[in-house]
């Protein structure tokens, strides 16, 4: 597919893809009696945005390098913990690209510890936070006991809260940036820079700078639009992420093992 196809492309599929997220969203609002069944739609509509994010890391991406980064980035587009890792960037703040690779080693390791001193092997957390909210399940503990899981939510005393990363995208659609021509200006801003290691917010924010002027200057942002938006975009839209390892992390039962020797002396006091 041709630069200017896949871009046409996107531009038929975002605004379907954001529409998915917004009633995701809006459902999950107006179920807030029903906490465990509103975090699961809330949970949807940030897959769903954190889609938008991948597809537009694809436009973000130089063209001399999509070839190599376009099947890696439709694998994230169909991952859940993919898309949620990308989800719980937008509410961060990693200055360089070095930074964020670290930041996400903890959401990518195989295994992890649950419970008040970790007491609980789990799958990774990112995904079992997720499917333990959205399924009746039976699990098994390490020994091989089983036990059944009964999704529970969690209501909050105030109120539900936009996730950052639908906020970055309904910014998007504001600032005109899922129309083809926004799509086009998109990839000629941020494909004139490689985001790799040293990168650093600031480069972000003159991309993003000349990104709006671009957008300004052919019309393409909504009537809508507001400050509000272009500080969303400036605050949570994450670095590009297509030379970041998303994969799943190995992590050996002795490695988990010692981390749960660690924090239980951690907790009752080091004897030695």
């Amino acid at each position: 597919m041709s630069t200017t196809d896949r871009l046409a492309f996107l531009a038929e599929g975002l605004p379907i893809i954001h529409a998915s997220a917004k009633g995701f969203w809006s459902a999950s609002v107006e179920m807030r009696a029903m906490p465990r069944e509103a975090e699961v739609l809330a949970g949807f509509a940030k897959e769903e945005a954190a889609k938008i994010l991948i597809l537009v890391d694809a436009v973000r991406c130089p063209d001399r390098l999509v070839s190599s980064k376009l099947s890696m980035l439709i694998g994230r587009f169909y991952g859940h913990l993919e898309r949620l890792i990308y989800a719980q960037l937008a509410e961060w703040w990693c200055e360089d690209i070095a930074r964020l690779r670290k930041a996400v080693e903890p959401l990518r390791k195989a295994h992890d510890l649950e419970g008040n001193i970790g007491e609980f092997i789990v799958p990774n957390s990112t995904l079992y936070q997720r499917e333990s909210k959205l399924y009746a399940d039976v699990e098994a503990y390490e020994d091989g006991t089983p036990v059944w899981n009964a999704p529970v939510g969690h209501s909050s005393p105030f109120g539900p809260r936009m996730p950052a990363v639908l906020a970055v995208v309904d910014a998007m659609a504001a600032c005109g940036i899922f129309t083809l021509a926004g799509l086009r200006a998109t990839s000629q801003v941020w494909g004139q820079l490689e985001f790799t290691d040293s990168e650093t917010l600031r480069d972000a924010e003159r991309l993003t700078r000349q990104l709006f002027d671009r957008l300004i200057a052919e019309g393409l942002s909504q009537e809508f639009a507001t400050q509000d938006h272009v500080d969303t975009l400036y605050r949570h839209w994450p670095l590009p992420m297509y030379h970041v390892d998303l994969g799943p992390i190995p992590v050996t039962l002795e490695e988990l093992k010692a981390e749960q020797d660690r924090l239980y002396w951690a907790e009752v006091g080091d004897p030695y």
